[in-house]
């Protein structure tokens, strides 16, 4: 019997060396990586299949490839059947669920993940900081501990025992001190370039917001459950206001698979490299999760639709 399911699309954090060489055979993947690497002017399939990590963590380098990996991911899970209940995406992973329920084209969500690449870049680099996993804590006590400290902030509440908080560097190291002291099992560096989700990035928020007014939305094709507010949409107008200020807000991906609970949804299946989506999730009683990249296509279908 089909289980319920949704497609969810990972964010930064997932990309990888190679991660361009297991992709499903997607017609005009190769013409929309020829349009990302004019885009970004980046050598981005370089990038994507050389072995230097710092360059593949660059926000404007990782987000094109997530997007369009995502993207590919997506489309295939549809073509060959998958009816999923909603969709969601995890930080960049929110504008390949966009794309995959209709409300834009692939090129013009290109255009904005790019866009959105660059202003991120941009704000970063006026105000460098960066981001850390907290393992072993819960939501409240990561606030509770980082209450004395000017420059840091939740940044994603991932899951049950994982929250990630992004500030300046500085405020980093006293956070990394404070939460030891909470309990902290473990607090580990992202490979990302900024303090993303954090109110440094506000000057990119503006920025896209502006840019964002005159981008065609059209209503989603399936519900959408979006990082700023986690209950499900189909409304175009909505969702353009959400994802407006999702660049400078925290990204709330428990909340959004405790909502797909609610919504009967029995499995994730995480469209984009790797199973980091898959692994959060294991961590919510209730849900089961699997990764279309790590299973197969094939898989996925028999785990889910037979």
């Amino acid at each position: 019997m089909p289980r319920t399911c949704a497609i969810v699309f990972p964010g930064q954090g997932s990309q990888r060396v190679g991660m361009l060489d297991r992709l499903p055979s997607v017609p005009d993947l190769d013409r929309l990586l020829d349009a990302a690497e004019a885009l970004a002017d980046l050598p981005l399939r370089q990038i994507a299949s050389g072995a230097d990590e710092t360059a593949l963590s660059d926000t404007r380098a990782a987000q094109p490839l997530l997007y369009l990996a995502d993207w590919a991911w997506g489309v295939t899970l549809l073509s060959e059947g998958l009816g999923p209940r909603a969709l969601a995406g995890h930080s960049l992973g929110e504008l390949a669920a966009l794309a995959v329920a209709g409300c834009f084209s692939v090129e013009a969500g290109l255009e904005l993940v790019v866009l959105r690449s660059r202003l991120m870049a941009e704000t970063a680099a006026s105000t460098p900081g960066g981001m850390a996993a907290v393992l072993g804590l819960d939501g409240d006590t990561v606030r509770d501990a980082l209450a004395g400290i000017t420059g840091i902030w939740i940044a994603n509440d991932n899951a049950p025992g994982q929250v990630v908080i992004s500030g300046t560097h500085a405020a980093l190291d006293d956070a990394v001190r404070e939460l030891a002291a909470a309990g902290a099992r473990r607090v580990v560096p992202l490979a990302v370039s900024g303090a993303f989700h954090s109110p440094i990035m506000q000057p990119a928020a503006d920025a896209f917001a502006a840019v964002l007014r005159d981008v065609p939305m059209r209503d989603a094709a399936y519900p959408v459950l979006q990082n700023v507010a986690p209950e499900p949409t189909t409304d175009g107008a909505l969702i353009r206001e959400r994802l407006a200020e999702q660049i400078a807000s925290p990204v709330r991906w428990t909340e959004t698979m405790l909502a797909m609970r609610g919504l009967g949804i029995e499995v994730l299946v995480e469209a984009g490299p790797g199973s980091v989506l898959t692994g959060l999730a294991r961590r919510v009683d209730g849900i089961a999760a699997i990764a279309v990249e790590t299973e197969g296509v094939a898989r996925v279908m028999e785990e889910v639709v037979s």
